[in-house]
């Protein structure tokens, strides 16, 4: 029997725990010496009668399965605990997965991550964040990890694929299933890019609620720190971030208006200890990581861009907040005619200060140049 179809018998018998398994490998120091033992010293361990007669006869037909998927490309891996390529800030975790299914590079999983998380729901402008912060951080030589849901995530993983950088997607089925359905463009994108996708669950598992949290522990494990954008009080992204805090990883946030609510849990989090978050450079400050030149150059021209608009251009500008701003209260404020507003916002749409939105206008780049 192979290590590989030892770990899938462990993975597949129902009962043993990740914890007896690490528990009995301390003691047996493999898993060939672990399934080499009797079952007078497993009953030592705890495993009960029914568990160990479970071990003598493994589920064939779930292992087969999964060694013909690993044989069927070079992109499909399953990677066990004792494995070379098992991420080791994953392995230093309380509750590590036994095993994990990868489709992809796996080379990538012992890469420097840092996670951005946040709402599914998330505003125009949270996602434009997401995408712009991983951009950058992806230039900066990090990996992006997320979730691979809609909002936040998706943003945070197409920021990562615009610079032509790594990232990693957590995801909370089986890999023969793709959640949403409308991601399937992106884990292809993700795949070719060099990145990976990956799970804990079968490959044939569908989506289920409870898996979602458990998948969380695993992007906040695989991750030097965690970037939550846009987050309401009770979401999944705080789990991901009070994980991430309790096995010592650094927690970043970004605030937002107090009368949105979607800027609650940020604001939750910033109280507790989490680093607030204006800059991308106040994260690789924190991680120690140099800032590319790239960065630097993008907010000196952002700064060159804004020092250069004619004083009406300022006024109206200044009119348009980060969350929706309707036309009329734009011209209430900024005191021009119906005629000129229109032209100016046009202009500075055009020139990507703000965006139109069904609500109004949105603020894209702020007068410091911090986008």
């Amino acid at each position: 029997m192979s290590q590989l179809i030892q770990w899938l018998t462990i993975y597949y018998t129902r009962g043993l725990s990740a914890r007896q398994v690490r528990i009995c490998l301390e003691q047996f120091q493999n898993v060939t010496t672990f399934f080499q033992a009797t079952n007078e010293e497993w009953q030592q361990f705890g495993i009960s009668s029914e568990i160990i007669a479970a071990l003598r006869n493994p589920d064939w037909k779930s292992i087969e399965r999964d060694i013909n998927w690993v044989s069927s490309s070079s992109d499909h891996h399953i990677i066990s605990y004792d494995d070379p390529s098992y991420p080791p800030l994953l392995k230093n975790t309380a509750d590590p997965p036994m095993v994990l299914f990868l489709y992809g590079k796996k080379e990538i999983l012992v890469e420097e991550q840092i996670a951005i998380v946040g709402s599914r729901h998330a505003t125009a402008m949270g996602k434009q964040i997401a995408e712009q912060f991983a951009y950058s951080l992806a230039q900066a030589g990090l990996t992006i990890t997320s979730g691979l849901a809609t909002g936040i995530d998706a943003a945070g993983h197409r920021g990562a694929l615009k610079a032509k950088g790594k990232t990693i997607a957590v995801a909370g089925t089986g890999l023969f299933h793709t959640y949403p359905r409308c991601h399937k463009e992106l884990v292809c994108d993700i795949v070719a890019s060099k990145g990976s996708v990956i799970s804990e669950f079968p490959l044939a598992m569908p989506p289920r609620a409870s898996h979602f949290p458990r998948r969380n522990r695993i992007i906040a494990g695989l991750s030097q720190g965690v970037l939550v954008v846009e987050a309401a009080l009770k979401s999944g992204s705080l789990i991901t971030a009070r994980l991430a805090a309790e096995e010592g990883r650094d927690v970043f946030a970004i605030p937002g208006s107090i009368h949105h609510l979607l800027s609650h849990g940020c604001h939750h989090l910033i109280r507790q200890g989490a680093k607030l978050v204006e800059t991308v450079t106040d994260i690789l400050e924190e991680l120690g990581k140099t800032i590319p030149k790239s960065v630097l150059q993008k907010n000196e021209a952002a700064d060159n861009l804004c020092a250069n608009l004619s004083p009406e251009y300022v006024q109206v500008l200044n009119q348009v907040g980060f969350e929706h701003t309707p036309v009329d209260l734009i011209i209430l404020r900024s005191g021009l005619t119906a005629g000129e507003v229109s032209s100016i916002l046009l202009t500075l749409e055009l020139h990507g200060y703000i965006q139109l939105e069904r609500s109004g206008y949105v603020r894209v780049i702020n007068m410091a140049g911090h986008q």
